[in-house]
């Protein structure tokens, strides 16, 4: 009996002893995480979008001869600015003067032609009158008349003809701009379609850029007037970064949406007084946006970017809540949440590296916050 109650006695013990151990061993929770946060609020919210763009001339034509011949005459230096009419080349006029001159004179034999049967014709006429010749005699006259007056017709259109052909050997600015580098030099042989140079109109100039199909209510409003302060919307960052200092305005929308891209092009239209801007230049068209005052902000180091999905953390009831946000532009160092966030929520903004979703946090005004 004595034995059996030792026994117990061990083992008792021994269970006493192992529960103290697991209690010693049992891991603790670990400390809070300390972050920094900022309540989301709404404010004012004036931006610009930015697009790609690329400056274009309002008008612009390649100069191609319609004649043939040698370039003897250049009347311009290149990329000198031009005046409409303004003589540029001219083609060799040797063999189109000697046409038109053989023109004028065929006219000069027809219309003697046409005299000489108009008088025939009245001869017989007043000869028929009295029976004097036979009628034949008469209609063959009238027949000559006739003949005659169509080849004088015929002679007089030739005329114009090689008249034209004489004219076209003369080329001539089209409208007042800017000539490029000539593609030609004197004594070089010209066919029609021949490309010589280009003009192109510089003062004002036009910049062409792509939009979604989505934007189209908002520029069909900027189009038609509806916005205020038009004038300063649409202003253009120039390749070496700084801001052209003319501002532009919405000239037209395309009469389509391209089915492959979902966008449509828009053109503005800007002063060129300086002729700082040049066809082909690569810009970018900034648009000023204003979503008013009910854009809400956060700061943007408060979002973390997961495999191209953005989050940000809120802290409720000490715990961390993950949030996938939907983000709109960024305004220095704040930008606009669409959805994710609610107005009030307590924004993690510090410390954000440390957290995962429903850990425990201790929650305090980080430095350094971005100001609203």
């Amino acid at each position: 009996m004595r034995n059996i109650l030792s026994r117990i006695g061990i083992l008792i013990l021994v269970t006493e002893v192992i529960s103290c151990a697991n209690k010693q061993a049992a891991p603790q929770a670990p400390p809070p995480v300390a972050v920094g946060v900022q309540i989301a609020q709404t404010g004012s919210a004036t931006y610009f979008d930015l697009y790609p763009a690329t400056v274009t001339a309002l008008n612009q034509v390649d100069i191609k001869p319609q004649v043939s011949g040698n370039i003897t005459g250049i009347f311009f230096k290149d990329g000198q600015a031009i005046r409409k009419g303004m003589k540029l080349y001219e083609i060799d006029q040797q063999q189109y003067k000697a046409a038109y001159e053989q023109a004028i004179a065929n006219v000069h034999v027809a219309e003697a032609n046409e005299s000489k049967a108009q008088q025939d014709a009245d001869r017989y006429t007043d000869l028929a009158k009295n029976d004097a010749i036979a009628k034949q005699t008469l209609d063959h006259a009238v027949a000559d008349l006739e003949s005659s007056k169509k080849q004088v017709e015929a002679a007089k259109a030739n005329v114009a003809s090689v008249e034209t052909n004489l004219k076209y050997s003369i080329i001539s600015a089209p409208f007042d701009g800017t000539i490029g580098i000539s593609l030609v030099k004197i004594g070089t042989a010209v066919y029609p379609q021949s490309l010589l140079n280009t003009v192109s109109s510089d003062d004002p100039m036009a910049v062409d850029f792509a939009i979604d199909q989505s934007e189209i209510p908002r520029f069909t409003q900027y189009l038609n007037g509806g916005a205020k302060d038009r004038d300063s919307i649409f202003t253009l960052v120039l390749p070496d970064g700084s801001i052209y200092t003319n501002p532009g305005h919405l000239a037209l929308l395309d009469r389509a949406v391209d089915p492959q891209t979902g966008t449509i092009k828009a053109r503005l239209v800007f002063s060129n007084n300086k002729k700082i801007l040049k066809p082909g230049i690569t810009t970018n068209v900034r648009v000023k946006h204003n979503a008013g005052e009910n854009s809400l902000l956060i700061p943007f180091k408060a979002v973390v970017e997961q495999l191209g999905e953005y989050f940000v953390y809120t802290v409720s009831n000490g715990h961390a809540k993950q949030h996938k946000v939907a983000l709109g532009t960024r305004i220095n160092a704040n930008i606009i949440v669409r959805s994710g966030v609610m107005v009030g929520d307590s924004v993690v903004t510090e410390g954000v590296q440390k957290l995962r979703d429903s850990v425990a946090v201790k929650a305090g005004p980080g430095p350094g916050q971005a100001k609203q």
